[in-house]
């Protein structure tokens, strides 16, 4: 959530705008612009461009006129398909992720968390029938989730899958990718930005447009009795992506399972009920290091932060206690 509050210079006004209807959540927009005019015809770019990564990075939508995700999972099981070079660069760097966090984020995890994403789809409608996917079915599932049979010709810009079951599940990358995509695309248009994706952030300048105050980012406490957030954050050209179990859940004989799915045991996981991820500007990074810490073991995930160059993280675990990494504590306000 952004707090954003004071008085601006004359020559760079503070705007903002919303967008209901991209990645399945709302992004928010405060930037600082000369005039509204300006804002406006700003806006609507960022705003094209944020639609247009959302139909090239869908699973779940099919269009006519592109081949995107959706196409891809359908299609390319029986012979390589062409498609856009933004998809060819999100699936490379997935496949990086895949290496950064030691096997925990696999975007070719599809048809292991299509059976949750059924289960919870599902349950949701239908919560006196809720019910959790069978553990036979998602071993059978899992037999099709390795990465190496994801084919990409960057060339040629085809994408082949050589097991004919294997299917992407981008989830846990898209957003962050496109939102790093977008801050490169915004370079060229506005210097002091907040830009909240489904309440991950990621800044640019200074709050005021006044090169000295730092944006607040307020990180949502995970205690539903809590009266405060979490913590709040002074930030400047940085990114906060938070992964929790208390927005997308559902509820199974009164046990909740959260979105997030552990690829070892095919489960929920468990470890945490939230963890923030801090980095310097790289959103896409930001994004991936979320989910694979909210998976790992807090040990596991303090040796991945330590040898992540420009990152710091913040946990809390079930009873909402709070660990920090080495330099998290430096980004919070005093």
């Amino acid at each position: 959530m952004l707090s954003l509050f004071g008085c601006t210079d004359v020559k760079s006004r503070r705007y903002e705008k919303t967008v209901y209807d991209a990645f399945d959540t709302v992004t928010s927009v405060v930037a600082y612009d000369t005039d509204k005019e300006s804002f406006e015809t700003h806006f609507k770019a960022f705003e094209q461009e944020l639609k247009r990564y959302d139909m090239l990075f869908s699973i779940y939508d099919e269009y006519d006129d592109a081949v995107n995700l959706y196409e891809i999972n359908k299609r390319a099981k029986t012979a390589p398909i062409e498609c856009d070079g933004d998809i060819i660069a999100l699936l490379e760097y997935g496949k990086e992720c895949y290496a950064l966090t030691e096997k925990t984020v696999n975007i070719c995890m599809g048809s292991v968390l299509s059976l949750w994403h059924e289960a919870r789809e599902y349950s949701l409608k239908n919560p006196d029938k809720a019910y959790i996917p069978d553990m036979s079915a998602l071993e059978e599932a899992a037999k099709h989730t390795d990465i190496n049979d994801l084919i990409i010709d960057s060339e040629k810009k085809t994408v082949f899958f050589k097991d004919k079951e294997m299917s992407l599940d981008v989830g846990a990358i898209a957003k962050g990718f496109a939102a790093q995509r977008l801050a490169s695309f915004l370079s060229n248009i506005w210097s002091d930005y907040a830009i909240s994706i489904g309440g991950n952030v990621i800044t640019s300048g200074y709050k005021n447009s006044d090169g000295n105050t730092k944006w607040n980012i307020e990180i949502e406490n995970p205690d539903p009795e809590a009266k405060t957030a979490l913590e709040t954050l002074l930030v400047s050209t940085q990114s906060v992506v938070t992964s929790g179990n208390y927005q997308r859940f559902f509820t199974v004989n009164g046990k909740d399972y959260c979105h997030i799915i552990d690829p070892k045991t095919l489960m929920p996981a468990e470890n945490f009920s939230g963890v923030t991820v801090v980095t310097k500007s790289d959103f896409a990074l930001a994004d991936a290091l979320s989910t694979a810490l909210f998976i790992l073991s807090l040990e596991e995930g303090k040796a991945l932060i330590e040898k992540t160059e420009g990152a710091e993280a913040l946990w809390a675990d079930k009873n909402f206690s709070k660990t920090y990494s080495a330099g998290f504590e430096n980004y919070i306000k005093k």
